[in-house]
């Protein structure tokens, strides 16, 4: 049972005000807002990746966004996990070692469940299971932490935009007060455009660094560009600033994956509105450091 602390969920609350307070910035002669910090697939430097720990360990750091990646089983589960393949994260070649090259897509739900994905990270964790995506959203919501939700190689599992929107409605994460704690983002644009026209209310945001030349396109159907920390400069991010996205606002910009506190600052002097880190208690230190 993952954990349901309330000291979890008030340290989230505070972490989250923390983040969002401004700042002064000397050199713009002005203030700014500190970047959103974002738990990479939950705080994965600290659990194993993808899982209800991993959460609970944001949560208990006191992060309130938490990013995940959402695959489809073989009988049409969707579950989070990274990579295409169960082999890094899991113990799929000793359970089913016939069965290369473990891809996600081509086991049920139920095999994956027997699986264990935390036992690769460490031995505290071993037992710990991929979880579903309905498991994962509710032991988000009982740590009343947001979401950050990749649909992964979507290419491989046609209409999972609309199934993962359908459970998120089922599960209540399309209403108003859960719109403002949800983004969706992929590295497919295609996939945005459809999650866009399916649910224009809901966030999203495109991974990868278009050229400057192209952001105007991309404003049309995304919120925020969510690009490799070496891929960005200040002038990019002023760039994206320029333009409006889907929802009014201007075109965001979210880095990945700065996991040390010289990137963060650098980041930081940049303009990003958002940084995901495995270590994000070390980024929160690093951006609030005078």
């Amino acid at each position: 049972m993952h954990a349901r602390l309330v000291a979890a969920t008030t340290t989230a609350f505070v972490g989250a005000a923390t983040l969002l307070t401004p700042t002064c910035d000397a050199r713009a002669g002005g203030v700014r807002e500190q970047p959103v910090v974002i738990a990479h697939r939950g705080a994965s430097a600290y659990a194993p990746e993808n899982t209800l720990p991993a959460i609970d360990k944001a949560a208990r750091l006191g992060f309130s966004w938490v990013e995940n990646d959402v695959q489809r089983t073989k009988d049409g589960e969707l579950v989070v996990i990274h990579d295409d393949s169960l082999k890094r994260t899991t113990n799929v070649e000793q359970v089913f070692p016939g069965r290369a090259p473990w891809k996600v897509k081509d086991f049920t739900a139920a095999e994956i469940a027997r699986l264990d994905a935390g036992s690769w990270f460490g031995s505290a964790y071993a037992g710990t299971r991929v979880p579903t995506l309905k498991q994962y959203v509710r032991c988000v919501e009982d740590n009343h932490e947001n979401l950050f939700l990749e649909l992964k190689n979507p290419e491989l599992y046609p209409g999972i935009e609309r199934q993962t929107l359908d459970l998120l409605s089922n599960e209540g994460w399309l209403d108003q007060p859960h719109l403002g704690r949800l983004i969706v983002h992929s590295f497919s644009a295609d996939s945005l455009r459809i999650v866009h026209d399916l649910k224009p209310a809901v966030t999203t945001g495109f991974l990868g660094t278009p050229k400057m030349g192209d952001l105007q396109k991309y404003a049309g159907f995304t919120d925020l560009v969510d690009s490799s920390h070496s891929t960005i400069s200040k002038n990019y991010v002023a760039a994206a600033h320029a333009f409006v996205g889907p929802h009014g606002k201007r075109l965001r910009v979210f880095t990945w994956t700065v996991d040390d506190a010289a990137t963060a600052r650098t980041v930081a002097g940049y303009g990003v509105d958002g940084v995901i880190t495995d270590k994000p208690d070390v980024v929160r230190a690093a951006l609030n450091k005078p």
